[in-house]
């Protein structure tokens, strides 16, 4: 599910946003805020997707407030007044949404930011055609083609993504990326390591060799890496 919020202070305009979110199961509304203060407490005990921000609230305005944030959530920023649409290009913004917002002005947005894989799908398989994820770093999305990633590694809460050119760290547990990515390119190898199979240049004892890097083979695991080479354990 995407958890996301609503920072708003005009009641309407929060009934709005809720009755169109129902639209959409993918969807969990986890708060609704008032203000920016409300908002940034919201934050703090809520792991948040994304956040419906007005910019016109009383005390801090939404632009504010999105400028005070270290790392922000997705955001579609909401507003009664066109004119505020140039300076939201300052921010990374996913949509900007005119008052009144109608249900197919709304879906819009959100289909074409489901669309672009932002998030991890429910299904076990990736949508049909797609050769890329997603992968929030830093603020960030940054779009990974799958014959990119040599191996994912996970540490605590966050996962390493190594590909030869770089390494993004995103907070996001194995089980979920692991449904992301089409599971006859990727193998889970050990409870701390997926690795994509294209890339595999041995397999010996208890490891796997990709380039230069030796990833260990857990005992659970075992017998999956060496059916993928038709061999028993």
């Amino acid at each position: 599910m995407i958890k996301c919020i609503i920072v708003e202070d005009e009641t309407l305009a929060q009934e709005v946003i809720r009755n169109h979110l129902a639209h959409f199961e993918q969807f969990e509304l986890v708060g609704i805020c008032r203000n920016a203060r409300e908002a940034a407490e919201t934050l703090k005990q809520q792991d948040v997707d994304l956040m419906f921000l007005d910019i016109r609230m009383p005390g801090m305005s939404g632009l504010h407030f999105l400028r005070s944030l270290t790392d922000p959530p997705l955001v579609v920023l909401t507003t009664a007044y066109a004119e505020y649409a140039l300076e939201s290009y300052d921010f990374n913004v996913i949509d900007y949404l005119l008052k009144p917002i109608s249900l197919e002005r709304f879906s819009r947005a959100v289909t074409r930011l489901l669309n672009g894989r932002l998030f991890p799908l429910t299904s076990k398989e990736p949508a049909a055609g797609s050769d890329h994820i997603f992968i929030r770093s830093n603020s960030k999305f940054f779009r990974v083609n799958f014959s990119e990633i040599l191996y994912v590694e996970g540490m605590k809460d966050y996962l390493k993504v190594h590909t030869p050119e770089y390494t993004l760290i995103t907070h996001q547990t194995m089980n979920e990326l692991e449904k992301t990515l089409p599971p006859r390119q990727f193998i889970r190898v050990h409870r701390s390591y997926l690795v994509a199979v294209g890339h595999i240049r041995s397999i010996y004892g208890n490891s796997i060799e990709l380039g230069k890097t030796t990833i260990p083979i857990g005992i659970n695991y075992k017998e999956s890496v060496m059916n993928l080479i038709g061999r028993r354990p």
